[in-house]
């Protein structure tokens, strides 16, 4: 009797998206670059091979799109070095407060429960706050930005149709009558002696309010939970709120908001599994390259003493995405907030964390007892 092979892995089992890890150790052991043809991608699970692809010039983010994923030599740099200046200095000051403020009075909204969902009631609200706080836009419209970033938003995507139309008053106010916010310092900025078109500047905002939108709601999510986890590191943070980069940084290793990065190849790159070909649509799992006994020991555990966590999470080279000062800074103060505010939060009674999905993951509820 003929044996019928084995199908190949894909990312396209069902049973992927409820656990990853699996297939992420099958193919980092036996297919380090696979053509996996159910998903329509060739595969990089290993972290030296994700890391040199996502900043390899000859692999670019696949079109559509408009955000700074999606520019590419010397207009990719012209506009990263209008936006970097911009989250600094003053900017960078009227951020922090207001991303300090909106965590203050979200933590202290939750000091009269018993119980609370920290991601309905919580993380689902601080980054999106923040970013509307930087650029300078009416606190009132947070819920609906809050919205478009839900569902229209990632740091690596396009933008919602209604937020174009939304954000044109805005921008032509700041021309006219600029102020001191992020919004005002993109509409008067200048490339090769020109300001840049209203397209241009929404574009930005599309990028950076994906950057504190979906991915930055999503990775606050996984740092509670990696910390609730483990009361003693919890604890450790408690006491010495310097920890909270480290934390950070740990939880983005270990289960980071975005698993799957889209790449396509300009020309044929080689990596430790073979070669990719020109044309094809490359798959960067970053939730695999953080798991990589190669280079973290003990990868699925979880430690703030961990050295060097070699951080994937928000790109790497000219695509390291330019929110991640605005998400490490959202989520200390984020976790800053929750701490000081309720000092006994554990999990409630019975509670486990159940993350979920492919292309991004996270808890979709973190159900707690406060006091």
């Amino acid at each position: 009797m003929r044996t019928v092979p084995a199908p190949p892995p894909s990312l396209a089992d069902p049973a992927v998206a409820r656990d990853p890890y699996p297939l992420y150790r099958t193919l980092r052991d036996t297919h380090p670059l696979l053509q996996d043809e159910r998903f329509g991608a060739w595969l990089l699970s290993r972290y030296a091979d994700v890391r040199a692809a996502l900043s390899d010039p000859r692999l670019v983010a696949p079109p559509p799109g408009r955000t700074f994923a999606h520019l590419e030599e010397a207009t990719h740099a012209e506009h990263r070095a209008l936006v970097s200046p911009a989250l600094q200095g003053r900017a960078l000051a009227a951020l922090k407060a207001g991303v300090e403020r909106t965590a203050y009075v979200l933590a202290r909204r939750l000091t009269r429960r018993q119980e609370a969902d920290l991601v309905t009631e919580f993380c689902d609200w601080l980054p999106a706050a923040a970013v509307v706080a930087a650029l300078g836009l009416p606190y009132e419209d947070t819920a609906r930005v809050t919205d478009w970033c839900r569902t229209g938003l990632t740091h690596l995507g396009g933008a919602p149709t209604g937020l174009d139309a939304f954000l044109r008053p805005h921008v032509a106010r700041r021309r006219a009558h600029p102020r001191g916010d992020l919004l005002s310092v993109l509409c008067t900025a200048r490339a090769d002696g020109r300001p840049l078109s209203d397209e241009a500047v929404t574009g930005l905002v599309a990028n950076l309010l994906g950057a504190g939108g979906e991915a930055t709601d999503r990775a606050l999510a996984a740092l509670l939970a990696n910390l609730l986890d483990h009361p003693a590191q919890l604890a450790l943070v408690r006491a010495r709120p310097a920890l909270a980069d480290a934390a950070w940084a740990e939880s983005l290793r270990r289960d980071p908001a975005v698993h799957i990065v889209l790449r396509r190849a300009l020309a044929p790159v080689a990596v430790s599994g073979g070669t990719i070909p020109a044309g094809a649509t490359v798959a960067c799992l970053v939730g695999s390259a953080g798991r990589d006994p190669d280079r973290f020991a003990d990868p699925d555990r979880y430690d703030l003493f961990r050295a060097a966590p070699g951080q994937l999470a928000f790109g790497v080279g000219r695509h390291r995405c330019l929110g991640v000062q605005l998400a490490r800074l959202t989520a200390g103060s984020g976790l800053h907030a929750l701490l000081e505010a309720l000092p006994r939060m554990t999990w409630a009674p019975g509670f486990r964390p159940d993350p979920e999905g492919l292309l991004t993951r996270s808890p979709r509820s973190l159900l707690v007892r406060l006091h």
